[in-house]
Order: structure tokens, then C-alpha cells, then sequence
């Protein structure tokens, strides 16, 4: 029988892993990567993993939800999230190219604006949805609260309308991996939940349906975008988690092989394809060289221990 634990578990090894991988490539050419790499690209975290700016804020926002609890009201679990973003872009750990719209919006945030109004408006980076995977598991069981608290969490970097969306796209994207959804489902579920928010964010899907039966995986991702924004970057992680469903390593490798932001593209195939196929799918060396293992297994334990009340 598997441990409560080990859902959670599972998605934050699986994005802290993927990003990890994809960390080391990020900004290079596919040209670039296969000269140090091979042609086969990155196929492994280095040794210690150590993860972005993405798997920071992933667990900045799981201590803010924690500090004001699961189900508190919206305002007060988004003040204590920024709370959590603001004592993280303070810390001597946030020196790993952090997004200047995530940075920007922070400082806006502890300036005094409202969470909802200290967000960049035009930006619709990738740094909302990237950070949104916990999500997704401690409100599996309530669409409606996913939907509001993935779209409350972006706001206060992030306010561009594709922003929003792809956030709460990648949460639900993690709801659906725990349901065990039949994988065929994904894009028209998630079409369906994130819809009317963007139409650039539905858009981003439907290429992902257009691209993938080709047979050159890379023009697929090439034709779906570059993951610098986040309908993007959601919809690239989409395609990874669509063509290996069955294999962790396969998907976050072919996340990070890309010429894009590949950390967070694999961060959010990460969390979806560890959500699907559990702890045991993700290899035991590669959890043992982690950064801050030990952390993030307590992290896991408190959140697992919070959504069973």
C-alpha cells in the first residue's frame, strides 16, 4: 500500500528533478546543448542536483499556504504566500537567475500594494505556473478552489490574463495526474478548465494537439513555442507528459532538451508525470543527490499531514 506521503512526494522530486536537468541548459541552442551533451542531450541531473529559482518559489508558495492553512480565506492565504515570496527574494539562496517580472512583483508586493494589484500586468512569463504544482494536489478534490487559488497565486507577480490561465492549467494538469485520468484526457480536460480565461492559453493546447503525431519531436516542440511565457511552457510540458506518459525519465529528459526555458518546462512535466507514476518512477540515485532532500520529504510529510484534516 502506498504512503499518503507519497503523492506529494512524488510531484516534488519530480519537479525538483526536472528542473534540475533542464537547469544546466537553460539559455543554450539545441546546438549548444548537443555539443556539450551529445546528441542525445542532458540525460541526468549533475551531482548534487541543484534546482532553480522555479523549485524554490514551488516551495515558498507550499510554506504560505501552510502558514495560513489550506482553507482559509483567499486574502489571507495570499498574503501569507507573499510573505513566504518576499522572505525567499531576501534570502542568499535566491541567486539563481530569478525572473525579473517574479522579482519586480515581489517588491511591489512588500512596497504595500494588494496581492491582487502588485503583479506585473503585462507579463505572462512562465514564472506563475511554474511554481503552482502543490496546487493541484491539496485541492485534488475541489475544482473550484484549485481554479481560484491558482489563479490568486499568479496575481501577485504575474497579471497578464495568459499568466493567470497557464497557472491554473499547470495546477489542474496535477489534479488530473493523481485522479489517474485516462491520458487521452488531459488536453480536452484541461482546454475545458482553463478556458475563457485566454485565448492564448487555449490556443497553446490546441498546438499541442496539432504537433503531436509528428514524428520529429523537436519540430513539434519548436512549432509549440520556446516556454518563456506560460501558456508556453505549460503547453510544452503537456506535450512531453502526452508523448511518455509511462516513463518519468523520458519525459522530463525531453523537457529539458529544449532551446527554450527548459528548466521550467521540465519543472512543470516534472510535477505532472510524478504525479501520474508515483515515487518508484523516479530513479533512486537521482533522489539521493537532490538538493535538500531531507527538506523537501519534510515538506511533503506537512502538506500530506494539512490536506488530511
Amino acid at each position: 500500500m502506498n504512503s499518503p506521503v507519497e503523492p506529494i512526494e512524488s510531484i516534488l522530486f519530480g519537479l525538483a528533478l526536472g528542473d534540475a536537468l533542464g537547469y544546466p541548459v537553460e539559455f543554450l541552442s539545441r546546438d549548444a546543448i548537443h555539443s556539450r551533451y551529445g546528441t542525445v542531450g542532458i540525460q541526468s541531473p549533475p551531482d548534487p542536483s541543484l534546482y532553480s529559482d522555479d523549485t524554490q518559489m514551488t516551495l515558498a508558495l507550499a510554506e504560505g499556504v501552510l502558514d495560513a492553512g489550506i482553507h482559509a480565506p483567499l486574502d489571507s492565504l495570499m498574503i501569507a504566500v507573499g510573505a513566504r515570496f518576499i522572505e525567499w527574494a531576501h534570502s542568499p539562496a535566491n541567486n539563481r537567475a530569478p525572473g525579473i517580472t517574479c522579482m519586480n512583483g515581489i517588491k511591489r508586493f512588500e512596497g504595500g500594494l494588494t496581492w491582487d494589484q502588485s503583479g506585473i500586468a503585462a507579463s505572462k512569463g512562465c514564472g506563475a505556473a511554474m511554481r503552482v504544482s502543490v496546487l493541484g494536489y491539496l485541492y485534488q478534490s475541489d475544482e473550484n478552489r484549485l481554479h481560484e487559488v491558482a489563479a490568486a497565486s499568479s496575481l501577485i507577480t504575474h497579471r497578464h490574463p495568459t499568466a493567470v490561465a497557464s497557472s491554473v492549467a499547470a495546477a489542474y494538469l496535477v489534479k488530473l495526474a493523481l485522479d489517474q485520468a485516462p491520458i487521452a484526457s488531459y488536453m480536452p480536460k484541461v482546454y475545458e478548465f482553463a478556458a475563457g480565461i485566454s485565448d492564448e492559453m487555449d490556443l497553446a493546447i490546441l498546438r499541442v494537439g496539432h504537433v503531436l503525431g509528428w514524428t520529429n519531436e523537436d519540430q513539434a516542440l519548436d512549432h509549440i513555442g520556446q516556454g518563456w511565457v506560460g501558456e508556453e511552457a505549460v503547453a510544452l510540458a503537456l506535450y512531453c507528459v502526452l508523448r511518455y506518459p509511462d516513463d518519468y525519465v523520458a519525459c522530463v529528459r525531453r523537457a529539458a532538451n529544449t532551446p527554450g526555458d527548459s528548466d521550467s518546462i521540465a519543472c512543470i512535466a516534472g510535477s505532472i508525470i510524478g504525479a501520474r507514476l508515483g515515487l518508484n518512477a523516479i530513479p533512486t540515485d537521482w533522489r539521493e543527490r537532490c538538493e535538500n532532500a531531507s527538506a523537501i520529504a519534510n515538506l511533503a510529510q506537512r502538506l500530506a499531514a494539512a490536506r488530511s484534516v
